[in-house]
């Protein structure tokens, strides 16, 4: 593949991303909430905008409402940032757990049966780290959000540096 090094190129800056934010987990903190702010603000009114198009008054006035809602959130998060790494940081919390939960469950499905113990594993490393975050809340709020972000920049980077190696592999041996 030509194009193996802009692979490359992205992995190797989303592993530098992913140390940075390692190294100050406050700093990526309060930017993943500042991105959620402006996210939610961005996404509440598009769907203001959207109700427009809805058919009937109970479709528009509903998706209204939800758009104002969205936007407030958005607007919140970007007014109140510490309070908004408290909130986000909750419900990254009640997510960890109830996927957790949910994964616990889908392991001892019928569908299941091959991937159980992954499936297992996953829920119950989901379970431990919402855990962590609440046995150690509020505090764990200034870091968790930061961490997340660092992690997954590490995880990506590592993944596409080794995707861009495989391409160009089979680039030259095509």
């Amino acid at each position: 593949m030509k194009n193996w090094f802009l692979w490359l190129l992205a992995g190797v800056i989303s592993l530098i991303g992913g140390f940075i934010a390692l190294a100050n987990p406050l700093a990526a903190t309060l930017a993943v909430e500042q991105l959620a702010g402006w996210m939610f603000l961005v996404v509440g009114l598009l769907t203001i905008l959207s109700a427009f198009g809805s058919q009937g008054w109970g479709g528009r006035i509903l998706s209204i409402l939800l758009g104002i809602a969205i936007l407030v959130f958005g607007v919140s998060l970007l007014g109140h940032p510490l309070k908004g790494v408290i909130s986000l940081t909750y419900m990254a919390g009640i997510m960890m757990l109830l996927l957790g939960v949910l994964r616990i469950l889908l392991a001892f499905s019928a569908q299941a049966t091959g991937l159980r113990g992954v499936l297992i594993l996953s829920g119950l490393v989901s379970l431990v780290l919402g855990g962590m975050i609440f046995a150690n809340w509020p505090q764990a709020a200034a870091v968790v959000l930061g961490l997340f972000l660092a992690i997954e920049l590490i995880s990506n980077g590592i993944s596409l540096i080794i995707l861009s190696f495989s391409r160009k592999t089979a680039g030259a041996s095509l």
